[in-house]
Parts: structure tokens; C-alpha cells; sequence
């Protein structure tokens, strides 16, 4: 199998589930108990990914300086906007910055 073939068929899983799941509940109405767990998916997503990125091989942690400056701008940022398209444009732009110049 060709990584193209892999792609288009995990692709096309992934699309199929979520639109499965969408016209599931198209016509229903979402009780508000569940909306309001939803409203934690984001933040819970990046957290995720945050420490993703932060464990080594090993299962230790690497940080450095764009690592902490990317956390300091974002949590700065988050907190003043509370934005979260914009906590990680801002977090990840001066993590990629600071890594070029480093």
C-alpha cells in the first residue's frame, strides 16, 4: 500500500465518522449539560498536544528557551483573550521564532 492509498483512506474514515456523527444529530437538539462539556474540548485538545511535544524519547521532559517563551506568550495571550485560535497562533509563532534564532 502507497503512503497516497493510506492517506486517502484514513482520510476518507475520519470524514465519514464525523459526518456520521453531525447528520446523527442534525435534527436533535444537544441538552445543555452536554454543551457545556463541549465548550472544554478545545482547551483540553491543545493541552494534549502541548505535552505531547514536551516528552522525549525517554519520557523526560524537553523544554528550553522556545519552549517557555512559546508557554509565557500563549498563556499571557490566552488569558487576555481568551481566544484559543489565537493563544496558538501567538504561542506557536514566537516558539518557531525563537527556535530559528537559537
Amino acid at each position: 500500500m502507497t503512503a497516497l492509498m493510506a492517506t486517502l483512506i484514513v482520510g476518507l474514515g475520519t470524514y465519514f465518522s464525523r459526518s456520521s456523527f453531525i447528520l446523527a444529530l442534525a435534527k436533535r437538539r444537544i441538552p445543555g449539560p452536554v454543551m457545556v462539556a463541549l465548550q472544554f474540548v478545545a482547551p483540553a485538545v491543545l493541552a494534549s498536544l502541548v505535552v505531547a511535544l514536551l516528552i522525549d524519547e525517554d519520557g523526560g521532559v524537553a523544554m528550553g528557551p522556545p519552549e517557555i517563551l512559546g508557554f509565557v506568550v500563549a498563556g499571557v495571550v490566552a488569558r487576555l483573550t481568551k481566544n484559543h485560535i489565537l493563544t496558538l497562533v501567538a504561542g506557536m509563532g514566537v516558539f518557531w521564532i525563537v527556535r530559528v534564532l537559537v
